[in-house]
């Protein structure tokens, strides 16, 4: 598929957890969302590690690899990227998602780094929680934003 066929993406941004990374790509797959990995990650993409971390299915995702931020913002040049971190003062709620824009989290011990996020707090959101908890699941955090974002702009 062509970027512009897909209703989102969703960039991880050197994962570390394989789990995690199967579960937002079978989120991606139900979502028809286009998957894409910043390297280096915290495990390998070989099919016997897939399979062992409950990503056999990935044949339905469509998906990508790429070794640089940079790669990802030339492939997907004008679209609004969406930058989830919990600094972020703007709720995902308050945001107006539309069809094909760029979902982007970072990975579990470190979010994303603020090179990313430092000149774009107009694009950064936040999933609220309770003080107690430091974070989410990158997988939960994953769906709960993906499907808000369909929600809002996909009647299915």
């Amino acid at each position: 598929m062509s970027p512009s066929t897909h209703p989102i993406h969703v960039v991880l941004y050197q994962p570390e957890i394989a789990g995690n990374t199967g579960n937002a790509g079978r989120t991606c797959t139900a979502l028809g969302a286009k998957l894409w990995l910043v390297r280096p990650f915290g495990f390998r993409i070989e099919e016997r590690h897939l399979r062992r971390a409950g990503m056999d299915y990935w044949q339905h995702l469509d998906w990508e690899a790429v070794d640089e931020w940079a790669e990802i913002e030339n492939r997907l040049a004008g679209r609004r990227f969406w930058f989830f971190t919990k600094r972020a003062r703007r709720l995902y709620t308050d945001a107006e998602f539309r069809p094909g824009e760029v979902l982007v989290f970072g990975g579990e011990s470190n979010g994303l780094p603020s090179r990313l996020t430092e000149r774009r707090e107009d694009a950064c959101l936040r999933i609220p929680m309770a003080s107690e908890a430091r974070s989410l699941n990158l997988s939960v955090s994953v769906a709960v934003a993906a499907y808000e974002a369909i929600r809002q702009f996909d009647k299915r």
